[in-house]
């Protein structure tokens, strides 16, 4: 017989080992009638590992035909994710045993049903259900016994839990999983609870403030040395060109369903008209303060999705006196004109903002509007004059060079920036190790009066493995946090979805807006994410023979 024959007759035998409920009943039948004795096991069984091996020998022991039954995938209650393997390969990996002689597939949650109908002389449960009264277990041994049968517990020498078995392995694929579980676990954190969050983002009315920028992504051939000289030569092969800056902000408030008014420096030439049509297109309603000199451009320069070279075009911004005064009145004016709920004010170092008139906006808008956040990009930015804020984003390099401190822990760093700027809450980002969300408490806990008795952190890892492009994040962070405050969702919800919205926009090349439904998908992909069995993939064996082979993956 061929090897393959030889593997065909191996399979045909194990699949004839897994009964359909009607085979299950005409041959228990017939076994009573032989007078043979049947045991019965019933379980999950995603992980058949060396407990349950011992288990099922112990039971076969027992009789004369084992029966081992599984809960079907539908009705397994083990938690999100599980099971993790399918239940026709759950069936097929327990008929494969030799001493297992039935398997059967039960699509209730327990087997009590079951029981009642194949009547088992002997019903095997591990040793931890033997001073167990979970109703469920009750029940499946009424059934035993009142159709003659008895209860046995296995010896249970060697324990081991399937549930713990997966979990190790998802940490140890992922050892942010089981922070990023225990969020998800908690009920402010669960899927409703946030797309009723997202969905309450509608129409909110939000002020964002700052200079809008583009971001142009030049798109280059593979690179070459130059003859002249050692030097690199790009070819550009297409450009795209994003609106950035205090513009992006307002876009991802306007994508996720609320209604953006942007203020934010133009000059009067085409370029800023187009910009200005594009961002009213996209629903943001642009109020431009009048400058010379153009946009801002940013070019960055890819060979594939790798940045090799970045250019500023940065013309900066002076304000008189006169021009700063008219400023600060038309930012107040427009909060209270559209009665927005809350304010978004953006440093992006172009030279709008200084010191001062960063100050000046933030103590005009205060009394005007329910929210107010803050966020700051590069060197140039004035963070410290960001005052009496509900919300600041920084980096955490930017927010240690607000104050030069670059050795004192983060914890005491964010706790001194919020005491001198009299800040409610911070969300500091780490790049690839994630974010901490800063809050201040009710009252002092314990007995001291410093910052870490006063001061509450919740730490949420990055969300998404591998960033193609970290251009935005923060951007697309503070929007969807700051809608989060707005909504009354709380600062941990809040700064979920703002992790969330970053990760999206990590996943993408260029500066675009995340909209709310990317928001829910975004949601759903945390919550579902978890190790799964993955479709066979073909494979070369021995001897050129293919063969299907099977993965665990974390999805």
């Amino acid at each position: 017989m061929s090897e393959a024959g030889s593997e065909s007759t191996i399979v045909s035998r194990i699949r004839r080992k897994i009964l359909t409920h009607e085979a299950l009943l005409s041959m228990r039948m017939e076994l009573k009638a032989q007078g043979k004795a049947f045991v019965q096991c019933h379980g999950c069984f995603d992980i058949v590992h060396p407990g349950h091996i011992r288990h099922l020998r112990f039971a076969k022991a027992q009789g004369d035909v084992l029966l081992v039954s599984i809960t079907g995938d539908l009705s397994i209650g083990k938690g999100e994710g599980r099971p993790l393997i399918p239940e026709e390969l759950r069936a097929e990996n327990l008929a494969a045993l030799d001493f297992v002689d039935w398997v059967y597939i039960e699509p209730t949650p327990t087997a009590s049903e079951l029981l009642g109908q194949v009547k088992p002389d002997v019903y095997i449960k591990g040793r931890e259900y033997e001073f167990n009264h979970d109703p469920r277990f009750t029940a499946e041994q009424r059934a035993v016994e009142d159709g003659g049968g008895r209860v046995v517990f296995s010896s249970g020498d060697v324990v081991f839990s399937s549930t713990a078995l997966i979990a190790s392995m998802e940490q140890s694929v992922d050892p942010n999983s089981q922070r990023i579980s225990q969020l998800t676990g908690t009920e402010a954190l669960q899927g409703e609870a946030l797309y009723g969050l997202i969905s309450s983002f509608r129409d909110k009315r939000v002020l964002v403030v700052g200079e809008t920028i583009l971001d142009t992504y030049v798109l280059c051939d593979q690179p070459e040395v130059a003859g002249e000289s050692p030097v690199m030569t790009l070819r550009p092969l297409e450009r795209r060109r994003y609106v950035g800056g205090a513009g992006i902000i307002a876009r991802h408030i306007a994508a996720m369903g609320a209604r953006p008014i942007l203020l934010t420096p133009m000059a009067d030439d085409e370029l800023s008209r187009d910009v200005s049509q594009q961002l009213t297109a996209e629903g943001v309603e642009v109020h431009s303060f009048e400058v010379a000199g153009a946009i801002t451009e940013k070019q960055r320069f890819l060979v594939g999705a790798q940045k090799v070279m970045k250019l500023d075009l940065v013309e900066p911004m002076v304000l008189d006196a006169a021009r700063v005064g008219a400023f600060v009145d038309l930012a107040s004016d427009l909060a209270a004109r559209c009665r927005c709920h809350g304010a978004v004010i953006a440093d992006f170092g172009q030279g709008l903002f200084s010191s001062s008139l960063l100050q000046r906006v933030c103590g005009g808008l205060r009394q005007l509007v329910d929210v107010m956040a803050g966020d700051v990009s590069g060197r140039r930015s004035s963070l410290s004059a960001m005052r009496n804020m509900d919300l600041v984003c920084p980096s955490e390099l930017e927010l240690r060079e607000a104050f030069r401190l670059y050795d004192e822990g983060l914890p005491l760093v964010a706790w001194k920036f919020m005491e001198a700027t009299k800040c409610k809450s911070a969300i500091v980002t780490m790049g690839s190790e994630g974010l901490i969300a800063f809050d201040r408490m009710g009252q002092s806990v314990g007995h001291g009066d410093g910052w870490d008795s006063r001061l509450k952190a919740e730490y949420v890892p990055a969300l998404c493995g591998h960033a193609v492009d970290a251009l935005g994040c923060g951007d697309s962070l503070i929007a969807a946090a700051t809608l989060g405050l707005i909504s009354h969702g709380g600062l941990l919800p809040s700064t979920f979805l703002g992790a969330v919205s970053a990760a999206v926009q990590a996943q993408r090349i260029g500066n675009t807006p995340i909209s709310a439904t990317d928001l829910r998908r975004g949601v759903v992909k945390i919550h579902a994410s978890h190790m799964t069995y993955a479709e066979p993939e073909f494979a070369m064996g021995r001897g050129g023979k293919s063969f299907a082979a099977d993965a665990v993956v974390m999805r």
